[in-house]
C-alpha cells in the first residue's frame, strides 16, 4: 500500500498530463481552471486505495479515478452557479472568472470527458464501472435538486436532509472506493461492503462540511463562513436547533431563514449564536461521530487482511480530523 501522498501525486500528474489543448479555447480553459485548483482530491484517492486493498494497482485504476475527479469537478462548476458562489478553493468560481454560459458548457464537457475514461477497460469492467457511475450521477443529481427544493421549504425533516446529503454527497465517495474493487475484480460481497463504508463515511463527512461552513475558518475552509446560512440552506445545524429550540428561539430562526437580512454578518452571528444555545452544535458533533464509527464498524465485516483494514482506519481518522 502507497501513502495518501503518493496516491494524490499520481492523479495529479495523471490529470495534468490531460489534453485539453482543444478549441474553442473558451470551452477548455475553465476545466484546466478548475483542475489546476487542486482540491483534498479525496474521490480519486479512495478508488486508487481500494484497487490495491483488493489486489490490483494504483496504476490499472488511475483511469477510473480520474473519471471520479471529472465529474466532482464537473458538479462543482454546476453547483456553484446555483448557489451563486463567488469562490471555491479559496479563488474564484468558474462562472465568476468566466460566465454562466461558459460555466454550463465546460461542466457539460467535463462530465463526457469523464464517462471517456471508462473505455479503456476491458467490456466486462467497462460495464459494471458504467454502470455504477450513472447510477450515481442520477442520485447526485436528484440530491442537488432537494438541496434547492428544501430552501424555499419549512417543512424540512431531518431524515429528508440526510437522505439529501446521501445522495449529492455520500454516494460518490461510495462510488469511488467500489470502482477500485471492481477495477481489482474484488468479490461482489467486498465491493458492496466498501462501498457501505464509503457512503456512511460520506454522509459523515458532509455533516461535518456543513457544520464547518458555519463554525470553520474561512482560508482552510476555503469559502465565506457562513454561506449555508445566507442561502437559508435546512441543514442538519438548523433543523436539529429548529426542534430544541424554545419558541423564542424558534421564531428568531425561522424569521431570520424567512426574511432578508439587512447585515448578512449580523444574520450569521445570531443564527450561530442559536445554534449553540439550543444545543444543535453538540447534536451535530455527536451525529458526526455516529455516522464515522458505523463506517468503522462495516471494515469488521470485510474479507481483507488487517493491515489493509487499519489503512482505512486511519484514512477515516485523517479525513474527519480536520480541524473546527
Amino acid at each position: 500500500m502507497q501513502s495518501i501522498i503518493d496516491y494524490k501525486n499520481q492523479i495529479a500528474q495523471h490529470i495534468d498530463a490531460i489534453d485539453l489543448t482543444g478549441k474553442p479555447i473558451e470551452l477548455y480553459a475553465p476545466i484546466t481552471y478548475i483542475l489546476s485548483l487542486g482540491g483534498k482530491q479525496i474521490r480519486p484517492v479512495l478508488t486508487l486505495m481500494a484497487a490495491e486493498i483488493f489486489g490490483s494497482t494504483a496504476k490499472e485504476a488511475l483511469a477510473a479515478a480520474t473519471a471520479i475527479e471529472l465529474f466532482h469537478n464537473f458538479s462543482l462548476i454546476h453547483d456553484d452557479i446555483m448557489d451563486q458562489a463567488n469562490l471555491r478553493r479559496g479563488h474564484q468560481t468558474v462562472h465568476k472568472k468566466w460566465d454562466i454560459n461558459t460555466g454550463i458548457l465546460s461542466g457539460d464537457a467535463m462530465l463526457i470527458l469523464a464517462y471517456q475514461y471508462f473505455e479503456n477497460y476491458e467490456p466486462v469492467v467497462f460495464k459494471e464501472l458504467a454502470k455504477l457511475f450513472s447510477k450515481t450521477a442520477i442520485e447526485v443529481c436528484e440530491g442537488q435538486q432537494w438541496d434547492v427544493n428544501f430552501e424555499d421549504r419549512h417543512d424540512v425533516e431531518i431524515s429528508g436532509y440526510l437522505k439529501m446529503i446521501e445522495y449529492k454527497t455520500a454516494v460518490l465517495v461510495g462510488a469511488a472506493l467500489k470502482m477500485g474493487a471492481i477495477v481489482a475484480r474484488a468479490s461482489e460481497e467486498n465491493a458492496n461492503l466498501i462501498y457501505d463504508f464509503g457512503l456512511n463515511l460520506g454522509i459523515a463527512f458532509q455533516l461535518q462540511d456543513d457544520f464547518l461552513d458555519a463554525f470553520g475558518d474561512v482560508e482552510s475552509f476555503g469559502k465565506r463562513i457562513g454561506g449555508d446560512i445566507l442561502e437559508n440552506k435546512k441543514t442538519y445545524l438548523y433543523l436539529r436547533a429548529v426542534q430544541r429550540a424554545s419558541e423564542v428561539e424558534k421564531k428568531q430562526l425561522i424569521d431570520a431563514f424567512t426574511t432578508e437580512a439587512k447585515d448578512e454578518e449580523d444574520k450569521i452571528a445570531l443564527v450561530k449564536a442559536l445554534f449553540v444555545s439550543t444545543g444543535s452544535v453538540g447534536d451535530s458533533k455527536d451525529l458526526i461521530e455516529s455516522y464515522t464509527q458505523k463506517a468503522l464498524s462495516i471494515l469488521d465485516l470485510m474479507d481483507i487482511e488487517e493491515d489493509k483494514k487499519e489503512v482505512l482506519h486511519q484514512f477515516s481518522k485523517n479525513l474527519m480530523g480536520r480541524q473546527v
